[in-house]
């Protein structure tokens, strides 16, 4: 199986200041697609078995903002895409932790 591992940010640059109303529905859409994620403060990080499914979940969070109303949205996309690998969401942290010991989750 291959891991597409995709870092993404998605929030609309035209409705103020405070954007957590519209970056929790991204997060929904996220969380009800049955995608294994993590949330970060800057950036949510999906691991997906193809790049059509990742590509598809972030338009599916775009037509969430679409739905909003919002009429100009920024995002951000970043991948790390490896072939016969899989959960590398917790994998990778644990890489890390079993050279320098529980980091912060």
């Amino acid at each position: 199986m291959n891991s597409f591992l995709l870092e993404f940010s998605m929030f609309p640059s035209d409705v103020g200041e405070s954007k957590s109303a519209y970056v929790s529905q991204v997060v929904k859409v996220v969380k009800e697609s049955g995608i294994a994620y993590q949330l970060t403060p800057m950036a949510t990080i999906v691991e997906c078995t193809t790049l059509r499914e990742a590509f598809d979940l972030v338009e599916q969070c775009y037509n969430a903002l679409d739905k909003m109303g919002c009429n100009r949205v920024y995002s951000v996309l970043k991948f790390d895409i490896r072939k016969n690998c899989s959960n590398r969401l917790e994998s990778k942290i644990q890489s890390v932790e079993s050279k320098i010991g529980e980091v912060s989750k």
